[in-house]
């Protein structure tokens, strides 16, 4: 059994002010995209990293793997329009077996422990699939210019990344994904909707998704409170 790890890399970080996407953005010298790699270069659990990106940056990729030694880095293939469709690419470029793990994560993660990925894999060779989450802590509203409504925060998760199974149940949650015009926000509603049991997996406020100037400077200050 080999796992995977796919990280689509496509956007183009219209929520910042960098002109830059922001996973090739640098902090303490190196680019997000770079922390991110280095997770899964430096986990046992991993066999190889595959990006999918646009062809662009290509060559910005084929350098951060040349000097910071990402080795189980394959070639990238070329992302799509959408999250989804870099992900099926990322995923139809592998040579997987049935029982073979895909880890997807979001290039723009890249405080990952190795705890978390590892209980997500396990989770996922159990289950078939797992998802990582953190439980809501905060009151929780639905409304629009005012309140309507109070959500319930105990039946409430906030979904990060990674996002793992085995390679059979997410093909065949994308053929289906393909065959109703689907378009999920993120892979674990493709599998869902095949309905498929996904195990949830505690997450981290660590964990952050990089999207916003905000979470640009939060992550900042924690490299420079590292170095």
């Amino acid at each position: 059994m080999k796992v995977y790890a796919v990280i689509p890399s496509g956007g183009v970080g219209s929520r910042t002010s960098n002109p830059l996407p922001k996973q090739y953005v640098k902090f303490g010298g190196k680019e997000i995209i770079a922390y991110t790699l280095e997770v899964f270069q430096n986990s046992k659990s991993i066999d190889e990293i595959i990006v999918a990106a646009q062809q662009e940056f290509f060559g910005l990729l084929d350098s951060i793997k040349e000097k910071y030694n990402i080795t189980k880095l394959k070639d990238p293939v070329e992302g799509g329009q959408e999250r989804q469709y870099s992900v099926i690419n990322a995923v139809r470029s592998l040579n997987a077996d049935a029982e073979d793990i895909i880890v997807v994560h979001d290039a723009v993660r890249p405080l990952l422990s190795s705890k978390i990925l590892d209980d997500a894999i396990r989770a996922a060779k159990e289950f078939g699939g797992s998802i990582v989450a953190l439980k809501a802590k905060d009151t929780l509203i639905k409304g629009d210019s005012e309140i309507s409504s109070y959500l319930d925060r105990n039946e409430v998760y906030y979904v990060q990344t990674p996002q793992v199974f085995k390679y059979e149940i997410f093909i065949e949650a994308v053929k289906n994904a393909e065959e109703n015009k689907f378009l999920g926000t993120d892979e674990s509603m493709l599998v869902y909707n095949s309905n498929y049991p996904i195990k949830i997996v505690t997450g981290s406020s660590f964990n952050f998704k990089i999207t916003s100037d905000d979470d640009m400077k939060m992550f900042d200050s924690i490299i420079k409170g590292m170095n």
